[in-house]
């Protein structure tokens, strides 16, 4: 009799015999404009958990010769973060952020306004805005907050105005917003992080979230936004193809999407070449992971490769599947490699 195996305890060896072609260094230059690196993520002791140096040499021998640090923060904490990288300034690109918490306030536009030039003048790129926007605060009448309330609006507004940039998380994955049972693609995924699951009463839908997003967008031409993980919607590149056909202040970046990507290999080609000048390079990394999964994108990105792990772990850490590489041609694997960040972050070539 056959024996009975859990799902978790499933962990098939592939008998494909097909060509391998392992990564290590780029084709080209790479920035990786989605990284992790300050207190926000890492915590207040994160001056511990990595060594500037060392972390710089590992990135540049993985080909980046820069990233964007989404954690620096404002005030103080942007000092902080400058002193625990000095010598090494030129290699971190920082955006700030603003505490949304205090938008019911009745000086919450002046705080902005002081908030955001200040981290302009600290030589921050831009600001990053998280999904708990939506997703997890309220207002002073228990309310949750849409992305595109009015009350926001100075944000965008002083963000555009100071040539600040806005890389924004709003959503996280579709499955995330469906039942948790056994239709759900990611259900392990789930299983492991409940509290990843938005899929409850009084929520927004992931549908509403699209909403907000393309409002948000559309009212704001005159700031540029950053969508990350492929707009919020890797599961759909047609719809973030008319996004991006729409609005010319939208980007997005590829962080946290591989596996997303690399399971529709024809779209996600076809997607990478044709808006390959308004996509971000970027990985989701943390200051303190190694090993990366650095060389999985570049595998990804430049190479035929079929039926391979998005991730180096010894089992999927989103979906049961495996992904197939893109092998982009010179111009749009350059230009998502590093030209759109150049570009955007205004560096020298």
């Amino acid at each position: 009799m056959m024996p009975r195996i859990y799902l978790d305890e499933f962990a098939p060896r592939s008998n494909l015999v097909v060509e391998e072609h392992i990564v290590t260094k780029p084709r080209f230059e790479v920035i990786d404009a989605h990284t992790h690196c300050g207190e926000l993520f890492a915590g207040p002791n994160f001056e511990e958990l990595f060594d500037t140096e060392e972390f710089v040499g590992r990135y540049r021998a993985m080909g980046v010769s820069h990233v964007v640090n989404l954690d620096a923060m404002y005030g103080a904490h942007i000092d902080r973060f400058l002193k625990k990288v000095a010598g090494f300034e030129d290699f971190f690109i920082n955006f700030g952020t603003v505490e949304v918490s205090r938008m019911d306030g009745p000086d919450f536009e002046h705080y902005v306004y002081r908030t955001l030039r200040e981290i302009a003048e600290k030589g921050c790129k831009g600001i990053k805005l998280w999904k708990n926007i939506s997703l997890v605060l309220r207002d002073r009448e228990g309310r949750r907050i849409p992305v595109d309330d009015p009350r926001l609006a100075p944000i965008f507004r002083y963000a555009g105005e100071l040539g600040l940039i806005v890389l924004i998380h709003i959503a996280d994955p579709v499955a995330f917003f469906s039942p948790v049972d056994r239709f759900n693609e990611r259900v392990e995924e789930l299983g492991a992080h409940p509290d990843w699951s938005f899929c409850a009463p009084g929520l927004f839908s992931f549908e509403a979230l699209m909403e907000q997003q393309e409002r948000l967008i559309a009212s704001n031409p005159g700031t540029t936004f950053i969508v990350a993980h492929c707009g919020s919607y890797a599961e759909n590149l047609a719809a973030v193809a008319a996004w991006l056909d729409r609005y010319p202040n939208l980007y997005v970046d590829l962080a946290a999407r591989l596996g997303e990507l690399g399971r529709q290999p024809y779209s996600a080609r076809e997607f990478l070449t044709s808006y390959s000048d308004r996509i971000l390079f970027g990985t989701d990394s943390f200051c303190y992971t190694n090993p990366t999964d650095h060389p999985i994108y570049y595998r990804a990105l430049e190479t035929r490769d079929e039926y391979f792990d998005y991730g180096c772990g010894a089992l999927p850490t989103q979906g049961r599947w495996k992904i197939y590489g893109f092998q982009l041609e010179d111009t749009p694997l350059r230009n998502i490699y590093s030209q759109n960040a150049k570009k955007l972050f205004r560096l020298m070539s």
